[in-house]
């Protein structure tokens, strides 16, 4: 049985729907495409002379009715990768950094497209992987190739399912095409889907034009997407989690409703869009226990109401792949690997979520390792129990010599390439962990 970690209570998740629902009825979304307006007014949706889209309750209902309940993604050869109502917890990368901390030189710098190359190429052969993303975005080249130029490098290196951000239905359009050519065709993508693209909301209560584009022609074609905004409490929401949530969900929900709209039972995907700000700094805060318990309610919350669910985790506030790093990372994975869904992205984010991280992804691939063994818990059964070798070893002290003990042994203890196991003594680990993981970084990319 899989751990799982619920802090919604089924009351908690009632006034959350009543207050999304009153959002959506009372305040309503300032849509700013004209077409989508008039597809929800046709639902019966008005639109106030404040220009805010009011959505009657019975619509958002029928609208949850149709979503699917589970959202899949398979490699280029067809097998399932990855499932979000899974007991195998799935892992994927950040997307779309600024910066890439160079595991070179040690310097943080602007994203190259030969980073997002090596991105591809370690997300291939990452054992705890299961998609691929850009990590960066390639500021080498202008900014209406870099989204094609990273689905191009995906393609070529990897044959893991991938994530791009497109920046308008244009280019959502031209990536989806050379995705559905890679398939053999728009049928063969829908049905076998390997990509997924990320849009959403602008908080506060905003859809802009470009985003409406982009979810109705994912929903057209039944293609894979990510609907959901990046939400500031106290900045763009309420400062509280639980009216941040709310609101973001009001948000997400809006464009679920247009999305079954245009097409009932086209495949969307949401989850937390609550990152916390240190109001110090003004600066995002992704390894704080908030963004992780964000990421947990908003799991609790979408998966009650029938929406399949992601969340962030593998990322943190420093801007090296240090001790704090190890320590955020781990804490957040563990948290979102009990969580209410199995597919977890953002490994390989550091400072807050603008600098992408080649060593802080194989480390959170380790990370991914042991936690992934950590959720399957114990595994009773009368095998496991062993009580028929207690009664034929006690009494000699000779489990070392039974055929259970040979069976058993090579699954029994979780290990790790990078992390060590050894005696005490000077010269027992010469080398630190962190040593160890850029030598593993540079065996598997041969250079």
């Amino acid at each position: 049985m899989r751990l799982r970690l619920n802090i919604l209570s089924p009351d908690d998740i009632a006034a959350i729907h009543a207050t999304v629902l009153a959002i959506l009825k009372d305040v309503g979304l300032r849509i700013l495409d004209e077409d989508t307006v008039a597809l929800l007014k046709d639902r019966g949706c008005r639109r106030g002379d404040d220009g805010f889209v009011r959505f009657d309750p019975d619509l958002v209902e029928q609208a949850l009715a149709t979503v699917p309940r589970r959202f899949v993604l398979y490699d280029r050869n067809g097998a399932l990768a990855v499932d979000s109502a899974g007991e195998r917890p799935c892992f994927a990368p950040g997307i779309n950094c600024l910066n890439i901390l160079d595991h070179r030189s040690g310097k943080i710098r602007p994203c190259l497209l030969d980073d997002v190359v090596d991105a591809a190429r370690l997300c291939q052969v990452l054992p705890n992987i299961h998609m691929a993303a850009n990590l960066g975005n390639p500021s080498d080249l202008p900014p209406e190739d870099q989204a094609m130029a990273s689905v191009t490098a995906l393609l070529a290196h990897t044959q893991k399912p991938l994530a791009f951000i497109a920046h308008d239905q244009a280019e959502a359009q031209g990536i989806w095409q050379v995705l559905a050519d890679a398939a053999g065709g728009w049928s063969a993508l829908s049905a076998r889907p390997f990509a997924m693209d990320l849009t959403g909301p602008t908080s506060p209560l905003m859809i802009k034009a470009e985003a409406c584009g982009r979810l109705r022609l994912a929903a057209t074609k039944a293609l894979p997407i990510v609907w959901y905004p990046c939400l500031f409490p106290g900045l763009t929401g309420p400062m509280t989690l639980a009216g941040a949530l709310a609101q973001s969900a009001a948000e997400i929900i809006g464009g679920i409703v247009i999305h079954q709209s245009v097409a009932p039972g086209a495949p969307v995907l949401t989850g937390s869009a609550v990152v916390p700000i240190d109001m110090r700094t003004v600066q995002l805060a992704y390894g704080s226990p908030q963004y992780a318990l964000a990421g947990i309610g908003a799991c609790d919350y979408f998966n009650t109401i029938g929406i399949p669910t992601w969340i962030g985790a593998g990322c943190s506030d420093a801007h090296a792949m240090d001790s704090q790093a190890a320590a955020e990372a781990g804490a957040n994975m563990v948290a979102a690997a009990l969580s209410a869904t199995t597919f977890i992205h953002n490994l390989g984010f550091l400072s807050g979520g603008k600098t992408g991280s080649l060593e802080m992804l194989v480390l959170c691939d380790e990370l991914a390792g042991m936690i992934t063994r950590l959720v399957q818990g114990l595994g009773v059964d009368e095998t496991t129990l062993a009580l028929a070798v207690v009664r034929a070893s006690a009494f000699s002290g000779a489990f070392l010599k039974h055929p259970h003990t040979r069976t058993h042994v090579a699954g029994a203890l979780w290990s790790s390439p990078v992390f060590a196991r050894t005696g005490v003594g000077a010269d027992a680990c010469p080398e630190t962990a962190v040593t160890r993981i850029r030598a593993r970084l540079a065996d598997l990319l041969g250079r």
